[in-house]
């Protein structure tokens, strides 16, 4: 019934492992990125590493406010934020090249079968935002809308899984569907020229495509099912941090949670700090894309960070029902909300 997609996650698993060993083995664990010289007194602070998951974006506004609004500073924390490069953030953070990252719920899941030590300890946005976009005239309002269509991605296992999961349970031909690999093609020159639809983060490319005046359909796959409503992005640590500098990673996350909730409270503020830290990014999107994700960050949620067995235990589930993990996951043990702010 479902496609086997085992070869290629045993790949991206084995890559994950070779990445994590070529790290470990030739890279010094405590080495750190250049920490900014903004203030004389920052050599008595704690030097603290944050790698990103990808290029600065509003997924990432709390980090970047917490460090430029002084938070971080006043936990005793000299923090400098990185891009993830070659190694990714999910390595760099195993191998202790970086105290914190950002992260995903696959990728922890997957890394955690692999036996690499990472841990989730807050969830940066409640909700699975992401979506399949499609320009209008593809007329693409339901994954049985996909069948006849050409899906560009990156060609990883769980793009295949996710379309395959919606379209059963509209009870559409997966078969039907033609993939493309468009890599790091930019998702508007790849619909005109070689696709009709992809995966997108709607706070991001979404948005985007508002501002363009380019009007989208979106199909979300938290709507067909509680399982495919997972964390993503995640804020993660090694379990060595967690053991050995507890107290450094309440303080992180303090300040942290300080950092997104004046995102939430105050969304065109915050996007004027990332705006200023990284001033190559377009400004009209930063802002309305704050504005957006003011409303996603905590949700309905007890507070920002908040994290749920419930959905660990569905997803992860779901993953091993599509044949993209080897073995189940200790759920219990690849998050943990013990060290956000009450």
């Amino acid at each position: 019934m479902f496609t086997n997609h085992k070869v290629s996650k045993t790949v991206l698993l084995l890559l994950l492992v070779v990445a994590l060993l070529t790290v470990v083995g030739c890279g010094n664990s405590n080495e750190k990125a250049p920490a900014t010289d903004k203030k004389d007194d920052s050599k008595k602070l704690q030097d603290i590493t944050v790698v990103l998951d990808w290029t600065p974006n509003t997924n990432h506004t709390g980090l970047y406010v917490a460090r430029d609004m002084g938070y971080y500073e006043a936990e005793g924390l000299n923090v400098t934020i990185v891009q993830p490069g070659e190694a990714g953030a999910d390595t760099m953070v195993a191998a202790g090249n970086a105290q914190f990252g950002v992260s995903y719920q696959e990728g922890v899941t997957l890394a955690r079968i692999a036996e690499v030590p990472i841990v989730s300890i807050a969830a940066v946005i409640q909700h699975n935002t992401s979506g399949f976009a499609a320009p209008v005239d593809r007329n693409m309002k339901s994954p049985k809308d996909f069948e006849g269509l050409k899906y560009g991605g990156g060609g990883w296992p769980v793009d295949a899984a996710m379309i395959e999961s919606l379209m059963i349970s509209d009870n559409a031909d997966f078969s039907k569907v033609e993939f493309v690999n468009t890599g790091g093609t930019d998702y508007f020159a790849a619909v005109k020229r070689d696709i009709d639809f992809a995966w997108i983060f709607y706070a991001w490319t979404g948005i985007e495509a508002e501002l363009r005046g380019e009007k989208i359909d979106i199909v979300y796959p938290k709507d067909y099912g509680k399982e495919l409503d997972y964390y993503t992005p995640v804020l993660v640590t090694s379990e060595s941090m967690i053991s050995d500098q507890p107290e450094t990673v309440k303080a992180f996350l303090k300040a942290t949670s300080k950092g997104y909730t004046l995102a939430i409270d105050k969304p065109e503020e915050a996007a004027d700090v990332l705006i200023k830290a990284e001033p190559d990014l377009n400004k009209e999107l930063v802002i309305a894309s704050q504005k957006w994700l003011s409303d996603q960050y905590q949700a309905e949620a007890p507070r920002w960070g908040e994290q749920k067995l419930e959905v660990w235990e569905n997803y992860t589930a779901w993953m091993l029902k599509y044949n993209l993990l080897e073995k189940t996951m200790d759920a219990p043990k690849a998050f943990t909300n013990e060290f956000l702010p009450e």
